[in-house]
């Protein structure tokens, strides 16, 4: 299968995007035709071996229509001619928009310069009577009179040409769509204003006629009703209303082209040691290009000399500048901060992350939601039926006795105040704004179909590596010897001490990885480099070793300074005869929270225990309480044991949890929550989590931005924050809730439009539409429309701004406590006051809530003077002036539920 985009000329309302539709979907080899109204293309899926690209525009031009492909121009039919000319396709979409515009605004500037006397002409004299404006005396004895009609006739006539000219567009367009039987809304519009046109025309006889033969009250009659000024206004409206339509339009599309606009035009390249300026799609893959600061990244490449901080704000949404330096990745569209960055190119042209973007947001544009089917089905028969009631309207008038001008100017306003247009754009408009909207959220949505159904999703099923996790191993706790035999040997089984004992805990626990880290720096080990983070973090020094040996599936071991030290598993300690007793306990607790415990020796006594697990995200406790209170179903699916599954879910509060499961098992376990009759969203990582991206309802990948799962998912979160899944399931509401309402407004504008103008209600309440009133009305109701789906452009996540306001306010919070606590003066008068400081291990605590509610608990015990909880490390520090027992502390936290470990 082949899928080709195709420019298509001439198309004016939803009726043309039917009759495209139509038109292409008969041929043979055909499997998808997805025709968009708002940016005037096709997307074709077909099959090459029945069907080329020519048969295409050949099926396109036989309907009436022209079309062209990115790289011809075959097959533009006379239409085309009358069409805005196709713009270079490398020319940016603002600089499109501006051409449209300005030729648009030309045509409407004219068109009221000549509309404006023309209406004064026609009712001078109501004008006068209305609103007192003056006629002047050459007015009076030019115009005045049965004896000057044809003069009064013939200067309207001349006034109108120009407007008709320069409007030419309507006749001939519609006019073709007629003669092909594919009528639209030029269709209406030309016959109104030919009707108005062919009244005046008459009239202009009857008025000689009437002269000819000295009938003044037959030339004052038609001179009264002549309408050349309704045809005139008739044209001009609609060109107002086209033109504020395609300026409101225009808005739609700013998210893409402020996308084209991230990449620069130009790039500073190195080729055989020599700087040159080139452009950027003249960069070749492992081209070294310099960014100076301030410049944009023009590809996907490497760092290979410099550093600096780089804006990735535009690509991932994300407002933080990030760090980059030798060997760090980096994506087109970006902005260098500070610093010149050298960067080999890995992707050019229309691979880099950039490109594909626009790529998918054109795509998800272009797409339909299955919600436009139903404006689909009323515009395909639309037109033609409003032609009817039209004709209808006007057979009704003239058979019970009102004048042929009163049948005429009813079937005239029928026909300009039907809106095709409105009906077209409601869902094409909402679609390509909150495509956009979520591209500048770094939500990436490749088609309005998954748009739709995202809001519709009721179990929301979570990869737990890389999606829930940070997807990689972290040291959470370092226990050391001297630390647990202090703790035995204090008072009531816990450590008085004082808060400069901190410090001697710091340097006890570095000691410790400073050994660690110098046997792991030699190993090969995934766990070895969660060591080494921690001691660089840290900044341990580390030290030479001699003899290392790896002893696979167990640890390592080697000498530093004559002494034999060893690092593994509980095993590796019973095979080196070192007694692990101290930690038995502690080791239980953290083996039931599915950590992995890594233990160090020196000669035959254990010096202490490094744990490691892959931590939650800071964001994943957000993400899932927002998905909660949505009345969401929560699932983790998850490779892992089962201990370390249900220590993640627990710390959670996640719904149910299927773990031990294999990757390709995870498509299964989808498939069986939709038997079940869910419907499911599933976020993975997007790699090994296709299968389960594909089968899902809606398959959202989420990545840093470099390694986006495009084939597999429906949408891709280029941020690593699951609040996103929030933040999409909340955009796609207030999509679709905007479609709904657009589509709403739109066909009760023509419910109640064509009855009003057909009068209907005139022999009740002598309501009659003006056709000029029509017109206005027809155009306006396009507008509103787009104007309407425009709102999307103020769409933010509630949620997730409540939860920077709560953030942004305890960071202050902290970097104030932090900074105190780091001051020596306190710390020194802390120490000459002699208060008791006590360190209490809690589990259960993940989140600000849980920390205001130990802190809360803890506070309102009698002798603690002040409480800080840490929960990075799981602990709560508080100062006493007088002692508290343990049980104390125990009972107060248990029932709060959380669980008390002990005190140090």
């Amino acid at each position: 299968m082949k899928k080709e985009k195709f420019d298509i000329q001439g198309m004016t309302c939803s009726s043309c995007q039917a009759h495209v539709e139509k038109a292409v979907n008969k041929l043979d080899g055909i499997k998808k035709v997805n025709v968009n109204l708002l940016s005037n293309n096709m997307v074709v899926e077909y099959d090459e071996t029945v069907l080329d690209n020519a048969k295409i525009i050949a099926a396109v031009v036989d309907a009436g229509y022209g079309a062209t492909t990115e790289n011809d121009n075959v097959g533009c039919s006379s239409s085309c001619k009358i069409s805005e000319k196709s713009e270079d396709k490398k020319t940016n979409i603002e600089d499109k928009l501006h051409q449209n515009l300005k030729s648009m605004k030309k045509r409407l500037i004219a068109s009221f310069c000549f509309l404006i006397p023309l209406m004064y002409v026609a009712m001078h004299e109501m004008l006068h009577h209305m609103f007192g404006l003056p006629i002047p005396n050459f007015i009076k004895n030019l115009f005045a009179g049965p004896e000057n009609a044809l003069i009064f006739a013939f200067t309207q006539v001349l006034l109108l040409i120009p407007i008709v000219i320069l409007n030419r567009n309507y006749f001939v367009v519609g006019f073709k769509r007629l003669l092909k039987r594919t009528p639209n809304m030029d269709s209406l519009i030309a016959l109104g204003s030919t009707a108005s046109i062919v009244y005046g025309i008459i009239a202009i006889y009857m008025i000689g006629y009437g002269l000819g033969h000295n009938d003044l009250e037959l030339v004052s009659r038609y001179s009264k009703d002549i309408y050349f000024e309704s045809a005139g206004t008739i044209l001009t409206l609609i060109t107002f209303g086209k033109y504020l339509e395609t300026k409101s339009k225009g808005k739609t599309s700013s998210a893409i082209s402020k996308l084209i606009n991230l990449a620069p035009k130009t790039a500073t390249v190195i080729r055989n040691g020599k700087e040159f300026e080139i452009k950027t799609e003249e960069i070749i893959l492992e081209d070294i290009i310099i960014v100076k600061p301030g410049g944009a990244i023009p590809i996907d490449g490497i760092v290979v000399e410099g550093n600096s901080s780089v804006d990735q704000s535009s690509i991932t949404g994300e407002p933080i500048p990030v760090q980059k330096e030798i060997g760090d990745n980096v994506v087109s569209g970006t902005i260098n901060k500070n610093g010149v960055l050298k960067i080999k190119a890995t992707k050019v042209g229309e691979d880099t992350t950039l490109s594909q973007i626009i790529k998918l947001v054109e795509e998800a544009s272009n797409s339909k939601a299955p919600i436009s089917k139903i404006a689909d089905k009323v515009s395909s028969i639309f037109v033609p039926t409003v032609i009817l009631i039209s004709i209808i309207t006007a057979i009704v008038w003239l058979l019970i006795g009102q004048s042929f001008e009163f049948a005429l100017t009813s079937a005239i306003a029928v026909l300009v105040i039907s809106c095709p247009c409105a009906l077209g754009l409601a869902t094409p408009v909402a679609i390509m704004v909150g495509t956009g909207k979520g591209a500048e959220n770094g939500i990436l949505i490749k088609d309005a179909e998954s748009l739709e159904l995202l809001h519709k999703v009721d179990t929301v099923v979570l990869d737990k590596t890389g999606t829930i996790t940070i997807g990689k191993p972290k040291v959470t706790d370092i226990i050391t010897s001297q630390t647990l035999l202090g703790n035995t040997s204090a008072l009531n089984n816990a450590r008085i001490k004082i808060i400069g004992n901190a410090n001697y805990n710091l340097k006890v626990e570095n000691e410790l990885l400073k050994i660690a880290g110098s046997l792991e720096k030699n190993s090969e080990h995934p766990l070895a480099d969660a060591i080494l983070e921690k001691a660089s973090e840290n900044k341990v020094e580390l030290v030479e070793v001699s003899d290392f040996e790896a002893v696979s599936g167990r640890g390592i071991k080697a000498k530093i300074k004559d002494k034999m030290y060893y690092g593994g598993n509980i095993a590796f300690m019973k095979e080196n005869n070192i007694d692990t007793s101290l930690v038995t306990e502690k080791s239980e607790a953290l083996y039931r929270e599915g950590k992995t415990l890594l233990y160090f020796a020196k000669d035959n006594e254990l010096i202490g225990v490094i744990v490691v697990a892959d931590v939650i995200k800071e964001t994943s406790i957000d993400a899932i309480r927002f998905l909660k209170n949505k009345n969401l179903e929560v699932v983790m699916l998850t490779g892992d044991n089962r201990l370390a599954a249900e220590a993640i879910g627990k710390n959670l509060n996640i719904d149910k949890i299927i773990s031990e499961v294999m990757p390709q098992d995870k498509e299964k376990e989808v498939e069986k929550l939709q038997k079940a009759g869910k419907k499911v969203a599933f976020v993975g990582d997007g790699i090994n989590d296709s299968p389960a991206l594909v089968r899902a309802d809606v398959g959202l990948a989420i990545g840093s931005g470099t390694d986006i799962a495009i084939e597999a998912a429906d949408i891709v979160l280029m941020k690593n924050d699951l609040r996103d899944v929030d933040t999409a399931i909340e955009l796609s509401k207030a999509t679709i809730n905007n479609v709904k309402l657009s589509l709403f407004w739109a066909f009760i504008y023509n419910i109640i439009g064509i009855p009003v103008a057909s009068g209907i209600f005139y022999p009740i309440f002598e309501l009659k539409l003006n056709p000029m009133i029509g017109a206005l009305a027809m155009s306006l109701s396009s507008v509103c429309v787009v104007t309407n789906a425009l709102r999307l452009r103020r769409f933010k996540n509630k949620n997730l701004d409540n939860v920077k306001e709560k953030v942004d306010s305890n960071n202050e919070n902290e970097i104030i406590e932090n900074e105190m606590d780091k001051t020596a003066n306190e710390l020194k008068s802390k120490i000459k006051e002699n208060k008791i400081m006590k360190t209490i291990k809690i589990n259960g605590m993940a989140c600000n809530h849980c920390k205001m509610t130990v802190e809360k608990v803890l506070g309102a015990i009698e002798g603690v003077e002040k409480v800080e909880v840490i929960l990075e490390n799981k602990e709560a520090v508080v100062t006493l002036n007088k002692e508290v027992e343990n049980e104390t502390f125990k009972a107060v936290i248990e029932e709060a539920g959380f669980e008390f470990v002990e005190v140090i």
